[in-house]
């Protein structure tokens, strides 16, 4: 335990303990109802410390006692929720995520993290409506991100349609969003559909710095289009470029 943890651990036990803080409601005395807030964040703060340090155990035991605390916190529900998860109780982790959404629906961050734990577990379509219902939340300033998660998350169901629609979505949030641009890329190259899957790599060149993977993308697009002239400047501008790139050796592997 670090400096500030002993220090935030030893202001907690203070809070807690009998006779630590005064209870009297006289004049410059402490209420109950705030020792009680008091201690139930500090308790989701060190809970949450806990967990990006990777103590699970220890970051669900305090979360669990935050909640006791205040059973109304959403954030500590679904930070329990993620500790859960991590330790590999699912049941517990769905159930703490569930009532992190009864609390507090209009939260976008407890809305997205449901969506993305349903989608790892293979409920694809109810991802897509706890992703939809983040994006539309007006506090969420990336709906752009959050609906090409839900493009990507349709992907993996597959549902092309479905995740063609989130990604024009995030689209229509942000016109050079650089994910959306790429995936409707690749979903288009998928598909066959050579031109769109081109049009889709130009607006994102437009408008967005290429990897070597993109790069290399744009190769394949041209290879399949019979454009050699594109093909050749694609190629070239990777081996400038990322000369060390795994795909850069793919290009010259292939002459």
């Amino acid at each position: 335990m670090n400096m500030s943890e002993r220090l935030l651990a030893g202001l907690l036990v203070c809070l807690l303990a009998t006779g630590c803080v005064s209870t009297t409601t006289t004049t410059g005395g402490v209420k109950p109802d705030a020792d009680k807030s008091d201690a139930a964040e500090l308790n989701y703060q060190l809970g949450a410390r806990y967990y990006r340090n990777g103590n699970f155990e220890l970051a669900r035991d305090r979360l669990l006692y935050s909640i006791e605390l205040n059973p109304k916190n959403a954030v500590a529900h679904y930070t329990l929720a993620l500790a859960y998860e991590a330790i590999g109780n699912l049941r517990l982790a769905t159930e703490s995520y569930k009532q992190a959404v009864r609390i507090s629906p209009k939260d976008y961050k407890v809305q997205n993290a449901y969506a993305v734990f349903l989608c790892n577990q293979g409920d694809f379509d109810g991802a897509g409506e706890h992703f939809a219902t983040a994006a539309k939340i007006t506090e969420n300033d990336n709906a752009e991100i959050t609906l090409t998660n839900a493009g990507v998350c349709m992907m993996q169901k597959p549902d092309q349609v479905r995740a063609e629609a989130f990604f024009r979505e995030a689209l229509e949030y942000r016109a050079n969003h650089g994910e959306a641009l790429i995936q409707l890329c690749l979903l288009k190259f998928a598909q066959g559909d050579y031109l769109a899957s081109r049009a889709f790599l130009q607006r994102y060149l437009g408008g967005n710095i290429p990897t070597a993977g993109v790069l290399y993308l744009g190769a394949q697009i041209e290879d399949k289009l019979g454009d050699e002239r594109a093909k050749t400047e694609y190629s070239n501008r990777l081996l400038r470029e990322f000369p060390a790139s795994p795909e850069a050796r793919r290009i010259l592997e292939s002459g």
